[in-house]
C-alpha cells in the first residue's frame, strides 16, 4: 500500500502564494509519476500538474506560468509552488501518484486532499 499526506493548503489573498507538499510512504517502488489534481464545487476534477522521476512535466493551461511542480526523489515528495493565485484557483487539491502521468489517475494512489482558498 501507498500512503500520501498533503500539506500546505490554506487561505491566501489574490496574488499571493502557497506551496503544497505531498509525501509518499509505504510500498512506493513502482511510483514514477507524481502530480496534483484539483476539484472545486460544481466543477469537474482537473489535472493541474504532474512530473516524472526523470523531471518531465505537464501543466494545465490555466496554471502554466504561475505554478511550478517539483519533486525530491530521495524524499519521495512532490511540491506545487503556486504563485499569483486567483480566486478561480480555489479548490481541494489532491496528490496523485502512479506509474505514468497518463495513467496515474486510474491505477495510482490518492491523498485525502488539502483545501486552497483564494479570497480577499
Amino acid at each position: 500500500q501507498v500512503q500520501l499526506v498533503e500539506s500546505g493548503g490554506g487561505l491566501v489573498q489574490p496574488g499571493g502564494s502557497l506551496r503544497l507538499s505531498c509525501a509518499a510512504s509505504g510500498s512506493i517502488f513502482s511510483i514514477n509519476a507524481m502530480g496534483w489534481y484539483r476539484q472545486a464545487p460544481g466543477k469537474q476534477r482537473e489535472a493541474v500538474a504532474a512530473i516524472t522521476s526523470g523531471g518531465s512535466t505537464n501543466y494545465a493551461d490555466s496554471v502554466k506560468g504561475r505554478f511550478t511542480i517539483s519533486r525530491d526523489n530521495a524524499m519521495n515528495t512532490v511540491y506545487l509552488q503556486m504563485n499569483r493565485l486567483k480566486p478561480e484557483d480555489t479548490a481541494v487539491y489532491y496528490c496523485n501518484v502512479g506509474l505514468t502521468i497518463a495513467t496515474m489517475d486510474v491505477e495510482g494512489y490518492w491523498g485525502r486532499g488539502t483545501q486552497v482558498t483564494v479570497s480577499s
